[in-house]
Protein backbone atom coordinates (compact mmCIF):
# COMPACT_ATOMS: atom_id res chain seq x y z
CA UNK A 1 0.00 0.00 0.00
CA UNK A 2 0.93 3.52 -0.39
CA UNK A 3 0.63 5.23 2.95
CA UNK A 4 1.25 8.48 1.67
CA UNK A 5 -1.68 8.76 -0.99
CA UNK A 6 -5.06 8.84 0.94
CA UNK A 7 -8.57 8.79 -1.37
CA UNK A 8 -11.01 10.76 -0.15
CA UNK A 9 -15.17 9.05 -0.19
CA UNK A 10 -18.28 10.17 0.32
CA UNK A 11 -19.42 6.76 1.63
CA UNK A 12 -18.34 3.55 2.75
CA UNK A 13 -19.79 1.49 -0.42
CA UNK A 14 -16.92 3.60 -2.94
CA UNK A 15 -14.57 1.92 -0.43
CA UNK A 16 -16.08 -1.52 -0.95
CA UNK A 17 -15.81 -0.75 -4.78
CA UNK A 18 -12.29 0.55 -4.79
CA UNK A 19 -11.14 -2.61 -2.80
CA UNK A 20 -13.05 -5.02 -5.04
CA UNK A 21 -11.42 -3.62 -8.12
CA UNK A 22 -8.31 -4.34 -6.67
CA UNK A 23 -6.64 -0.49 -8.41
CA UNK A 24 -6.08 1.37 -5.28
CA UNK A 25 -3.17 0.94 -2.87
CA UNK A 26 -3.59 3.84 -0.21
CA UNK A 27 -5.38 4.71 2.12
CA UNK A 28 -9.04 5.95 2.77
CA UNK A 29 -10.81 8.43 4.13
CA UNK A 30 -14.92 8.62 4.38
CA UNK A 31 -16.76 11.42 4.35
CA UNK A 32 -20.51 11.83 5.81
CA UNK A 33 -21.79 12.95 2.27
CA UNK A 34 -20.92 15.64 -0.07
CA UNK A 35 -22.25 19.85 0.31
CA UNK A 36 -25.12 20.42 -0.93
CA UNK A 37 -26.87 23.30 0.61
CA UNK A 38 -29.93 22.78 -1.08
CA UNK A 39 -30.48 19.84 1.04
CA UNK A 40 -29.41 21.72 3.82
CA UNK A 41 -26.08 19.93 4.16
CA UNK A 42 -23.28 22.35 4.88
CA UNK A 43 -19.41 21.71 5.06
CA UNK A 44 -19.62 21.03 9.09
CA UNK A 45 -22.57 18.64 8.33
CA UNK A 46 -20.09 15.78 6.24
CA UNK A 47 -16.74 15.76 9.23
CA UNK A 48 -14.54 17.79 7.28
CA UNK A 49 -12.93 18.46 10.51
CA UNK A 50 -11.95 14.62 10.83
CA UNK A 51 -10.03 15.21 7.46
CA UNK A 52 -8.21 18.10 8.20
CA UNK A 53 -6.97 16.64 11.62
CA UNK A 54 -5.52 13.20 9.45
CA UNK A 55 -4.26 15.51 6.82
CA UNK A 56 -2.43 17.48 9.66
CA UNK A 57 -1.28 14.28 11.61
CA UNK A 58 -0.18 12.37 8.99
CA UNK A 59 2.51 12.84 5.94
CA UNK A 60 0.56 12.38 2.58
CA UNK A 61 1.78 13.29 -0.42
CA UNK A 62 -1.50 13.06 -2.42
CA UNK A 63 -5.28 13.77 -1.86
CA UNK A 64 -7.21 12.04 -4.63
CA UNK A 65 -11.22 13.19 -4.41
CA UNK A 66 -13.11 10.01 -5.69
CA UNK A 67 -16.44 11.77 -5.44
CA UNK A 68 -19.21 11.40 -7.98
CA UNK A 69 -19.99 13.57 -10.91
CA UNK A 70 -22.48 16.04 -9.65
CA UNK A 71 -22.61 19.37 -8.68
CA UNK A 72 -22.46 18.52 -4.86
CA UNK A 73 -19.16 16.51 -5.88
CA UNK A 74 -17.87 19.40 -7.66
CA UNK A 75 -18.83 22.12 -4.67
CA UNK A 76 -17.16 19.00 -1.82
CA UNK A 77 -14.04 18.67 -3.94
CA UNK A 78 -13.32 22.90 -4.77
CA UNK A 79 -14.81 23.70 -0.91
CA UNK A 80 -11.32 20.81 0.52
CA UNK A 81 -9.42 22.20 -2.30
CA UNK A 82 -9.49 25.47 -0.51
CA UNK A 83 -8.68 24.50 3.16
CA UNK A 84 -5.34 22.43 1.45
CA UNK A 85 -3.95 25.50 -0.25
CA UNK A 86 -0.95 26.46 0.88
CA UNK A 87 0.00 22.44 1.79
CA UNK A 88 2.44 20.84 0.30
CA UNK A 89 0.22 17.95 -1.16
CA UNK A 90 -1.07 17.33 -4.21
CA UNK A 91 -4.73 17.37 -4.97
CA UNK A 92 -6.42 15.33 -7.66
CA UNK A 93 -9.61 14.08 -8.60
CA UNK A 94 -10.99 10.86 -10.95
CA UNK A 95 -11.50 11.61 -13.78
CA UNK A 96 -14.74 11.27 -15.77
CA UNK A 97 -16.10 11.82 -18.81
CA UNK A 98 -17.83 10.32 -22.02
CA UNK A 99 -18.65 6.52 -20.75
CA UNK A 100 -17.47 4.03 -23.43
CA UNK A 101 -20.36 2.82 -25.54
CA UNK A 102 -22.75 6.51 -25.13
CA UNK A 103 -24.24 8.04 -27.59
CA UNK A 104 -23.50 11.62 -27.87
CA UNK A 105 -26.76 12.81 -27.97
CA UNK A 106 -28.16 11.55 -24.70
CA UNK A 107 -24.62 12.67 -22.19
CA UNK A 108 -25.43 15.78 -19.91
CA UNK A 109 -23.48 19.34 -20.23
CA UNK A 110 -22.05 18.40 -17.21
CA UNK A 111 -20.14 15.59 -18.24
CA UNK A 112 -19.71 16.22 -21.70
CA UNK A 113 -18.06 19.66 -19.43
CA UNK A 114 -15.53 17.49 -17.72
CA UNK A 115 -14.72 15.04 -20.61
CA UNK A 116 -13.16 18.28 -22.55
CA UNK A 117 -11.68 20.10 -19.86
CA UNK A 118 -10.17 16.15 -19.00
CA UNK A 119 -9.32 15.48 -22.62
CA UNK A 120 -5.87 13.79 -23.14
CA UNK A 121 -3.45 13.23 -26.25
CA UNK A 122 -3.54 10.09 -27.66
CA UNK A 123 -0.22 8.37 -27.34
Amino acid sequence: RDKNVLCVVEDTKSVFLFEKLGVFHGKYHVLDGLISPLDGINPEDIGLDKLIDRINEEEFKEIIFAFKPSIEGETTSLYIKRILDGMNIKVTRLASGVPIGADMEYVDSLTLERALSDRKAIE
